[in-house]
């Protein structure tokens, strides 16, 4: 996004995850103000979400307004619920930082029109966002972003937004979704107090939810990281490689079985094992399909995005599921959800979803999930897992992100142009150009090429038979983007 002139507000734009900039550049409290008008003018003027006979004197349709720990999140929150009640319509206000799928939840449970997360994920300290939820609780589908996108920029134009409005009434979104965890997860068996674990919230809205639960099932828990940060510890708080060391670290040191992490707004999770090794999302992904159909709380089949390893899917066609591919973008998983072809949903970044729990990303539940599994059986995760390689094959699924330069910009541009015909030494089988490049190769594996819809990077995927073929397959295809420029 092109950086505007001083004293013009840029274009706001929905990606993948919702509207995401650098905060005083382009993302601004006007633009925000702008945004939330245009979504208060939308609600206001459609059927489905008037009030109905008597209820006027409340103030219309409901909708949530919730934030995580970044930045002036909660000032910005504050004036969204003042623009909502402007419009006439009811705002219910998260008391303090919110994880996404909390307030998620409470757009369900309180049959709310819509709901408005300030957050920027996983992305770096000097992010903002905003992510607009539906009726369903899932992210908003492209009409109405669209629409959105489209009325901001008139209220833009028109440059009368109402400035420094406030809303002070709030309430707890956390509390219902413990209780909410409660009722998903199974009671832990009574040496559930004998499970050591260290959960690392990088500084962001799980802490204080999640550690909570795990507390009161009976975990034995050290938080690291566990005050919020709008800076994140100095980094993004995205529980990759490099943010997990201290994770793994501390594993080692408590001697715990394992790690849990997830990232800023708590949507997405991932996992360590006893000895702080990093459990890819595709694996971490795997057990939890495997305990959920093991347990028979699975029956529609799994849906999962086409940068998802292949594990994830031999262990859910193993226990008898349809498997479904999608693209990428959680939304397109949701939507599988709600049409009852699936009832399980993952991708490769550390999203996931179990339908009717959570229809969109829900970090903290994959994390209670997985923690219920590995109460219940003793072994190791690093066992667990080998277990599960032994019976459904072995592969290894990473990705990695690069800055996206225009000289790695033309190279993505090209590569979907003239797509290879062998990668790695296998023939390229297919290749699917709607969500940048993905190349099914002839071993199983697949790598894959796309700009973010988040962030100003150029992310590439891949999937060998060994973790040895991963990183050489990885190196590979960051080649073919050139040296960056």
């Amino acid at each position: 996004m092109k950086r505007p002139r001083e004293h013009e507000e840029g274009p706001v734009r929905f990606g993948t995850s919702g509207v995401r900039g650098v905060l005083g550049d382009d993302f601004t409290f006007a633009g925000a103000r702008a945004l939330v008008g245009a979504l208060a003018e939308s609600l206001a003027g459609s059927a489905s979400t008037r009030p109905t006979r008597g209820s006027a004197a409340r103030g219309g349709a409901r909708v949530v307004v919730a934030y995580d720990t970044r930045f002036l999140g909660g000032r910005l929150a504050q004036e969204a619920a003042a623009v909502l009640h402007a419009a006439g319509l009811r705002p219910c206000l998260a008391k303090g930082p919110t994880p996404t799928p909390a307030a998620c939840l409470a757009v369900r449970r309180r049959r709310a029109a819509a709901g408005v997360i300030f957050t920027a994920s996983h992305n770096s300290p000097e992010y903002q966002g905003i992510k607009i939820v539906g009726p369903d609780g899932a992210a908003a589908a492209r009409s109405l972003t669209d629409r959105l996108e489209a009325a901001t920029a008139r209220r833009l134009a028109r440059g009368r937004e109402p400035a420094r409005l406030e809303w002070t009434r709030t309430v707890d979104l956390n509390a219902p979704y413990r209780a909410h965890l409660g009722q998903l997860a199974a009671p832990l068996p009574a040496a559930g107090p004998g499970l050591r674990l260290v959960y690392d919230p990088l500084h962001g809205a799980g802490v204080g939810v999640l550690d909570r639960w795990l507390i009161e099932a009976g975990c034995t828990v050290s938080v690291l990281h566990g005050d919020p940060d709008p800076t994140f510890g100095g980094a993004a708080p995205d529980p990759g490689t490099a943010r997990l060391a201290p994770l793994g670290a501390e594993v080692r040191r408590r001697r715990a079985r394992f790690g849990l992490a997830s990232d800023g707004d708590a949507d997405r999770f991932a996992v360590v094992d006893g000895r702080g090794r990093r459990i890819s999302e595709s694996d971490a992904l795997a057990l939890i399909i495997d305990y959920l159909a093991g347990t028979r709380r699975l029956g529609r089949g799994v849906a999962l995005s086409i940068a998802t390893g292949s594990l994830p899917e031999r262990v859910a066609r193993a226990h008898g599921l349809p498997v479904l591919r999608v693209g990428l973008g959680f939304r397109a998983l949701s939507t599988e959800l709600l049409a009852g072809r699936a009832d399980l949903a993952g991708e490769e970044s550390g999203g996931f979803a179990w339908a009717p729990a959570a229809i969109d990303k829900d970090g903290m539940l994959a994390s209670a999930l997985l923690t219920e599994r590995l109460a219940r059986d003793r072994r190791p995760v690093a066992q667990q897992l080998r277990s599960l390689h032994r019976r459904h094959g072995s592969s290894a699924c990473g990705r990695l992100a690069l800055p996206a330069t225009a000289a790695r910009r033309a190279r993505l541009t090209a590569l979907g142009q003239q797509t290879p015909a062998r990668i790695d030494g296998c023939r390229v089988l297919e290749a699917r150009h709607d969500e940048g490049l993905h190349c099914r190769l002839s071993d199983g594996g697949f790598v894959m090429w796309r700009a973010s819809g988040t962030e100003p990077v150029v992310r590439v995927y891949a999937e060998a038979g060994s973790r040895a073929g991963l990183r050489r397959r990885l190196r590979l295809a960051v080649r073919r983007l050139g040296r960056g420029g």
